[in-house]
């Protein structure tokens, strides 16, 4: 698979998964309603190679007004989306989302795989929806967070599968890295020891 990598542009074309599908959907939808967002964790590195499944892709967006979130709200359920554990948009703003808790959407009769959204709530979180890369896969556009920032969260979360994980968008992007921002995003994670597990 070979990528071309601008600053925060990536583009590449393969084959799409089900998962490519349901995911370019998804933010086709937030696009529409002009929400911002990233995606973020597995769904990463399972974008540019990485073989394995994943049950939930996790996305932060913006803070917003309750009435533009319903009305994102109505066009995921008009677009074939339900929310799986909520069924009223009002408290899934106030008692979720504005509480720092996730909601999770899936398509209506299939709860895999599931979209995690949340509003970003600490710095890294802040920084991440700032400070996006577009994605161009196959002429179609969806927004991740920097791989700089991923690869060293990865380290932090630190199961075998986050390794994993890291360690195959390192061995991706190693010569296209900011290695002085994977550094700093590092030393802030308190994960330098950990590096050396990349290669």
């Amino acid at each position: 698979m070979e990528f071309e990598y601008r600053e925060n542009e990536i583009i590449f074309n393969r084959e799409l998964s089900t998962l490519d599908k349901i995911v370019l959907k998804f933010v086709k939808i937030l696009d529409k309603e002009k929400i911002d967002y990233v995606i973020i964790s597995g769904y990463i590195a399972i974008l540019f190679g990485r073989s394995r499944n994943t049950e939930d892709v996790d996305l932060f967006i913006e803070k917003m007004p309750y009435e533009k979130f319903k009305n994102l709200w109505n066009e995921l359920e008009t677009k074939g989306f339900e929310c799986i554990h909520i069924s009223e948009p009002k408290e899934a703003y106030e008692d979720f989302l504005l509480n720092k808790t996730s909601i999770r959407f899936a398509e209506k009769g299939n709860w895999l795989p599931n979209f995690e959204l949340k509003f970003p709530r600490e710095e890294l979180s802040q920084y991440s929806l700032q400070n996006k890369v577009k994605v161009i896969l196959n002429g179609k556009i969806l927004n991740t967070s920097k791989l700089e920032t991923q690869i060293a969260y990865k380290l932090f979360l630190g199961s075998e599968k986050d390794i994993e994980d890291a360690a195959h968008l390192w061995d991706i992007f190693k010569d296209k890295l900011d290695k002085n921002l994977f550094n700093k995003f590092a030393v802030k994670l308190k994960v330098e020891h950990k590096i050396k597990e990349l290669e």
